[in-house]
Parts: structure tokens; C-alpha cells; sequence
């Protein structure tokens, strides 16, 4: 039996809001702000209105400290409670290689991230969803954000931040 054009939308629907992405999406955890953050990002989806706000507390280069406010749809939540799951103890680079992993895999079709991160490959669904995924992406942006805030910072600041 063929489906009709309303019904093959619903399908594709029911792949990208899976019962795994609403689980995650039910578990995003840290949604306490950090008063004493090194630097706070934040991102912001002018298409669906989902807002993400994240606070990093870093030593040595790794996040040792980690909040979040998430106003965001199921993709949004989803990303953000693996984020906040798997974020203290990764290294900055490990942080922007897995954003630069998620943007490759919505849009050109890379493969998902792996390793700590690899529970993001729920999202994969989201690539034929052009529109899905600025508000897939945000807690990634919003992490790169505060990276950049902290990596701004005057050396000796940084020095004074990294220090035992």
C-alpha cells in the first residue's frame, strides 16, 4: 500500500522524533546556571525561537564545570542532555571537533560523531530536515561561544584561570 503525501510526512516525522530523542530530550540534566562560570554562551534560533544558554567552568583546557538553561524543541533538548552528560572532563578540542562533526553530519552528509559523543547519532534523522537544523545545532554553538569567550581572554587572565 502507497502512501499518501500527509502520511509519508508523518512517517518521516516519527524517524527524527524517535523514542530515543524523546528520552534524551526528557533527560536534559544541569539546567542550573553557574555562578562562578569562566565564560557563559549563548545561541539562539530566530527561526523556531529556541534559546540555549550554557555556563563553562575550565581548568587546563578541559570543562570541569558545566550548567545550561535549555528553551528548545525535542532536537534542541536532545543535543543539549548529551552535551551536558558528556561535556566535563573534554578538552576544548574535543568540544569544537564535535560541533564541527555535527554540522558535517547534517549537512554534508558526514558520518555522526563517535566516541563520548557518539549517542548524538539519534540526530542523524535531522539532516534531510534542512530547517531542523539551527535548533539541532545550538548547544553546540552556544559551547563554541563561551570557548571563544574564554580563549579571548588577556593571557594573563587565562594564566590566572588555569593555574592549580
Amino acid at each position: 500500500m502507497r502512501l499518501g503525501v500527509n502520511e509519508r510526512d508523518m512517517a518521516d516525522l516519527d524517524e527524527i522524533y524517535n523514542t530515543r530523542i524523546l528520552e534524551l530530550a526528557g533527560a536534559t540534566t544541569l539546567g542550573a546556571r553557574l555562578a562562578d562560570a569562566d565564560a557563559t554562551g549563548t545561541a539562539h534560533s530566530k527561526l523556531c525561537g529556541s534559546t540555549i544558554t550554557v555556563d563553562l567552568k575550565t581548568h587546563n583546557g578541559r570543562v570541569t564545570g558545566y550548567g545550561q538553561t535549555v528553551k528548545a524543541c525535542l532536537l534542541g533538548q536532545a543535543a543539549a542532555s548529551v552535551m551536558a552528560q558528556q561535556i566535563v572532563g573534554s578538552s576544548f578540542a574535543e568540544l569544537r571537533q564535535v560541533a564541527a562533526d555535527m554540522r558535517a553530519m547534517l549537512k554534508n552528509d558526514a558520518p555522526p560523531p563517535a566516541g563520548r559523543f557518539a549517542d548524538l547519532a539519534v540526530l542523524e534523522p535531522v539532516r534531510a530536515y534542512k530547517a531542523r537544523h539551527a535548533s539541532t545545532l545550538l548547544v553546540f554553538d552556544a559551547v563554541e561561544r563561551a570557548l571563544d569567550e574564554i580563549e579571548a581572554k588577556p593571557a594573563v587572565n587565562v594564566a590566572a584561570s588555569v593555574l592549580p
